[in-house]
């Protein structure tokens, strides 16, 4: 088994922002295992929020010496590294049982999933502006965190007047915050509220009325995490970028779903082969926010196909 991985960068569509930062592209890790000539492919997506950069995670990645099974990969930590090298090995695997990776699974054959479409954060006119020219979509998505949040809020619903709208604060909010903005919430439509407080302070959620369902993103990583969400949460972001790959997100959708939570399936900003496998997990979620391919200006040769029943399951030729 020969195990290598290189550095990709995607051009974004447009300038993309959250609160901590924007970005022109996506800078992806690229992981190809083979063995017995047959080709796995896999990607992750380092994220400085968790220390991880392009340099420790091929570090990571290159550390790790072949034959590896899946289940050996849980000796290295959750996240990018081993996400990559997961479904690589699931891709691997399908390509030598000349089967599909929900066979191997053992899950129905998947479906297209309507997804979430994230607009950048910018001054509310602007938002505005993304919001109606998006307006066709069933499902939008806002990034917010900043003093000026009820204002964007509002310029988006005006701006998209019948599409659902989700929100993600990005751990920019205090108690205080998230307690004078339910009200506005739920008088504007919101359906979702991802990480409204930092995830070392989201015991402060705990007896907090929940006018809105409050999903877990920051604060939920692997299964190892799920019991720090008691009382606190709703539903449970899975990415597989923080899960370690497709095999631990499958369990910890199992586990989530078994303790009563609602999931989420969501991504980081990278290209259709690391959505690929996170199509699996997010079958009958209750959000799919799998819209990293729809914020570039390029992609894999063989892309996910978009349309208006949503984000649909990979081709065998991009993944699995």
């Amino acid at each position: 088994m020969q195990i290598s991985v290189t550095p990709d960068v995607f051009k974004l569509a447009q300038v993309f922002t959250i609160s901590r930062g924007s970005r022109t592209e996506a800078k992806v890790l690229t992981v190809k295992v083979e063995e017995d000539g047959h080709v796995g492919w896999g990607e992750c997506v380092p994220y400085a929020r968790y220390g991880e950069t392009l340099e420790n995670v091929t570090q990571l990645i290159e550390s790790v010496k072949g034959p590896v099974t899946r289940q050996g990969l849980y000796t290295l930590p959750a996240g990018a590294a081993r996400n990559a090298l997961d479904c690589a090995l699931w891709d691997l695997e399908c390509k030598k049982a000349g089967k599909r990776a929900w066979e191997l699974a053992g899950l129905p054959k998947p479906g297209p999933e309507i997804t979430a479409y994230t607009l950048s954060l910018a001054e509310p006119a602007e938002m505005q502006a993304q919001a109606a020219k998006n307006a066709h979509r069933p499902l939008l998505k806002i990034k917010l965190g900043t003093p000026d949040d009820m204002a964007r809020l509002e310029a988006v619903r005006a701006g998209a007047p019948k599409s659902t709208i989700i929100v993600d604060a990005n751990e920019g909010w205090s108690a205080e915050v998230y307690a004078d903005l339910a009200p506005h919430l739920v008088r504007l439509g919101v359906a979702l509220v991802e990480q409204p407080l930092p995830a070392g302070d989201d015991d402060a959620l705990i007896g907090m009325e929940r006018p809105v369902p409050v999903c877990a993103d920051e604060s939920a990583h692997d299964c190892s995490t799920l019991s720090k969400l008691k009382g606190k949460y709703d539903v449970v972001n899975i990415k597989l970028d923080k899960t370690g790959g497709l095999t631990e997100a499958l369990r910890l959708r199992e586990a989530a779903l078994a303790e009563g939570y609602k999931v989420m399936v969501g991504c980081m900003v990278g290209s259709s082969l690391a959505m690929a496998p996170a199509t699996l997990v997010a079958q009958g979620a209750m959000v799919t926010d799998l819209d990293g391919p729809l914020l570039l200006a390029e992609d894999r040769d063989v892309p996910l196909v978009f349309d208006e029943d949503g984000v649909h399951p990979p081709s065998a030729a991009l993944w699995g």
